[in-house]
């Protein structure tokens, strides 16, 4: 009698924390976007394009995807960007022992590519710690960059890239900041040494997809290099237009899709 006793009050209690654990999940499936704020509702653009993208997967955090795109739409909404599709982002939080750099095609919310990069060697050894705008300093620098044009340099097929950010990476063109092949970045030098070459600065990647990078990115489109660094502060980084734009547009159709983006 007891035992049956203590296997009746086993299952009332499992299905009293089921009851207060439930969540009516269609409820909030269904919830009309209506009734989320404004910050809610550009944190869930944000993390359906996300994982529409299926970035998790690949490795990138959502808190640096949602850095790169507020920049992303700050500078749409400004009409900053000759090249809207595409938008590379790269996380030198992350050791160089792992691809940490991503390029996504944001109109159609799919990743295009995700690979390694290199850092500068006086940022740091496997991981980037240290950032500088200053010339021969051979370290990275942070922040929101343009793609601009193709050139044939001493590390051959090269993309330029202008820095956004005065004082953070401005001085990218007159230090030579380029994207670049590099025969440093590839597992066989991770094999050998712990971790990726190092460039003097520049975001280096390996031989294999250099063109396929160059090419797909060139033209205006936009770059975002994140890192540790406690004095990076920038005014991309204020999401008040694009949330105010998502909140604008999505009430009136009521759904998160690319053509909320398309209408910028």
């Amino acid at each position: 009698m007891r035992k049956n006793l203590w296997w009746i009050v086993c299952v009332l209690f499992v299905i009293s924390v089921a009851i207060i654990s439930w969540k009516p999940a269609d409820a909030i499936k269904n919830k009309s976007l209506k009734s989320f704020t404004a910050k809610e509702l550009f944190a869930k653009y944000v993390a359906d394009v996300y994982n529409t993208a299926n970035l998790q997967q690949s490795g990138m955090d959502l808190s640096v995807f949602q850095k790169a795109f507020t920049g992303y739409l700050n500078l749409k909404l400004n009409n900053k960007l000759h090249s809207v599709n595409y938008l590379t982002v790269v996380d030198f939080n992350k050791s160089s022992r792992v691809k940490r750099m991503w390029i996504v095609d944001i109109l159609n919310r799919s990743l295009v590519l995700n690979t390694w990069v290199a850092h500068g060697q006086g940022s740091g050894d496997d991981m980037a710690s240290r950032f500088s705008n200053t010339n021969e300093s051979h370290e990275s620098s942070l922040g929101f960059y343009l793609t601009d044009d193709i050139y044939f340099g001493k590390h051959g097929r090269s993309l330029r890239l202008d820095g956004l950010e005065a004082g953070i990476n401005s001085a990218a063109r007159a230090r030579g900041i380029v994207i670049h092949a590099a025969d440093y970045v590839c597992q066989n030098t991770i094999n050998q040494i712990g971790r990726l070459g190092r460039s003097f600065g520049c975001p280096a990647v390996s031989p294999e997809v250099s063109n396929t990078v160059i090419n797909t990115i060139k033209g205006g489109s936009l770059l975002y290099i994140n890192g540790n660094d406690s004095n990076y502060t920038s005014k991309l980084l204020d999401d008040t237009a694009p949330t105010n734009f998502v909140m604008q547009e999505t009430p009136a159709v009521d759904t998160l899709s690319a053509s909320t983006i398309a209408k910028l």
